[in-house]
């Protein structure tokens, strides 16, 4: 399985069995991440060379825009997909496989995790998986140590408060924080285009 098999599967995945070929594509995947994020965590880099390195680590273009303050952590990388303009703090978490895409404009703080996957229930089945894909949107800024579970989308233009749980969509041009993250205001634009 090659790394496009690898997305086209992810996309319309429901549920991953312990020891099938896409489980064991994770690990192949994994291993790649490491050696990359390894490199990007562990040396200094200029801005150019963290683009660099993070477009071979998502296996897609990132735009020159894009900054990074590393240290960063991935089990796949090559299912995020950047915006232009996005800023990620240091000692952020993405588990991938399940798809994370990230709008312009965004800013993700310290310490964030972002999970896109959910393990069986079923003790005799735990190692098998469901992935479901995180969306945030445009213009969304996310919270130092805030974690985002499995298929929620971020609307634009929203902030989460630092140190929420977001289990579910949370709506564009509002603030929401908790744990369960919750709207807590609307957001009104001071001047209009």
């Amino acid at each position: 399985m090659d790394k496009k098999e690898f997305l086209e599967y992810m996309k319309n995945a429901s549920y991953i069995e312990l020891g099938s070929e896409i489980f064991l594509e994770f690990h192949n995947l994994s291993d790649e991440a490491r050696k990359i994020t390894t490199e990007i965590n562990n040396k200094y880099h200029t801005q150019k060379e963290l683009v660099e390195l993070f477009s071979k680590l998502t296996n897609k273009k990132v735009d020159e825009s894009f900054r990074l303050f590393p240290p960063f952590y991935t089990d796949c990388g090559i299912n995020i997909t950047l915006g232009k303009n996005v800023f990620i703090n240091s000692c952020c978490k993405f588990q991938d496989q399940g798809g994370i895409i990230i709008g312009d404009n965004c800013l993700i703080g310290h310490n964030v995790t972002i999970a896109t996957l959910n393990h069986d229930i079923d003790p005799d089945k735990r190692a098998n998986m469901y992935p479901k894909p995180v969306k945030i949107g445009n213009n969304v800024w996310i919270g130092s140590d805030t974690t985002i579970l499995p298929g929620v989308t971020i609307g634009d233009n929203s902030v989460i408060g630092a140190k929420s749980l977001v289990v579910k969509n949370i709506p564009e041009n509002v603030i929401a924080i908790g744990s369960p993250c919750r709207q807590i205001k609307e957001i009104k634009r001071k001047y209009e285009d």
